[in-house]
């Protein structure tokens, strides 16, 4: 299509720049000239410079700028100032034509503004049936963050990873994070994206040395829920670094009432720890207790089993939940009394991590 677009901007031109003009694309090929015998042809002799005029062979090339979607040239006949400005004037030209372009008919580029919500909720369907995009199909926003600076796109390789423009979208949110919308079959298990994601970070950090964590929102059926299932990736992402910063694959549907805790004000949530800890103050139970609970809660409060896996006599760890009685006021042996100090820890480890927010 941007051949197209490019060679309708040149017959309308032709008869203003009295020299052979035209457009060449990443593989150095002419896609559209004023010579149209010119088109296919490469053009062996340029060697790209970023946002530079370059002259070689006889031509002046100047380059649109990098898209997501391909890079595109602008090469003028003659090496002398006036084709410079020509080449000048066209790559002006020629960018701003491309952009609006792209506005108003690439696909990439509406997924885009439908995930970041610059779109009005009325206008998606209509903008969707203009670029004959199918709306019912399911698909899940799945975020990836490069946790390092690498001189590896990570965009590009995630590109890579998922070529069907007709299905799947690589969005660049800034340098760093990248949103792919991945359309994905009805009553997928969830398991299956996690599975997928651990994919892409095994390949990012096996293949390109790209370390990343991924946050996954929840599948959805319709277009205007995308925006939703992005905010829950970002949100994946940030209450798992808050609570579970040792994961690197981060589900939505999984963070349970750690989603709940990280949307408390932290006035709230510092009254609250006031209320639990009325016998003492959290920050005197030491590494070792705080394994020790970490332990008995994900052996189900079961004392038998929970000491079996510390390699202590059961007496022990009997003594060290009295010690917690002792200093919290709290016995984890009792149901209600462990859901409290679980909530009460996972609070205080937000506290810890996040900006005061009223």
């Amino acid at each position: 299509m941007s051949n197209r677009l490019f060679q309708g901007v040149i017959h309308q031109m032709k008869e203003s720049i009295d020299r052979t003009f035209g457009v060449i694309d990443e593989s150095f090929t002419i896609i559209a000239c004023s010579e149209l015998g010119r088109i296919g042809e490469t053009a062996e002799s340029f060697i790209p410079v970023a946002n530079d005029i370059t002259v070689s062979g006889g031509y002046t090339y100047k380059s649109l700028g990098i898209t997501q979607s391909a890079n595109y040239t602008v090469f003028v006949d003659g090496e002398d100032m006036l084709a410079a400005k020509y080449a000048n004037v066209l790559a002006v030209a020629f960018a701003n034509i491309k952009f609006y372009y792209d506005e108003k008919y690439d696909r990439s580029n509406f997924i885009k503004n439908v995930i970041l919500n610059n779109i009005l909720p009325g206008d998606i369907y209509i903008k969707a049936r203009e670029l004959y995009f199918n709306s019912d199909v399911h698909r899940t926003v799945i975020f990836i963050r490069a946790t390092e600076h690498s001189d590896v796109s990570v965009y590009d390789i995630i590109q890579n990873l998922f070529p069907d423009k007709s299905k799947d979208f690589v969005i660049a949110i800034n340098e760093t994070d990248i949103a792919l919308v991945k359309e994905t079959k009805p009553g997928i298990d969830p398991k299956t994206i996690e599975k997928l994601a651990s994919t892409i970070a095994d390949t990012m950090s096996g293949e390109f040395y790209v370390h990343a964590v991924i946050g996954i929102g929840t599948t959805v059926d319709n277009l205007k829920d995308l925006a939703r299932s992005f905010k829950e990736a970002q949100t994946a992402l940030e209450v798992g670094k808050v609570f579970d910063n040792e994961k690197t694959i981060i589900s939505y549907d999984n963070l349970g009432i750690a989603r709940l805790i990280y949307q408390l004000p932290t006035t709230l949530c510092e009254t609250f720890l006031k209320e639990v800890f009325k016998l003492g103050s959290i920050e005197t139970l030491d590494q070792e207790t705080l394994f020790t609970i970490q332990r008995f809660f994900e052996n189900n409060l079961n004392v038998s089993e929970t000491s079996r896996k510390l390699f202590v006599h059961r007496n022990t760890l009997v003594y060290r939940l009295e010690k917690i009685k002792k200093i919290t006021g709290l016995d984890l042996r009792e149901f209600d009394h462990a859901i409290v100090l679980k909530i009460a820890l996972m609070v205080n480890k937000y506290l810890k991590n996040n900006p005061i927010k009223y």
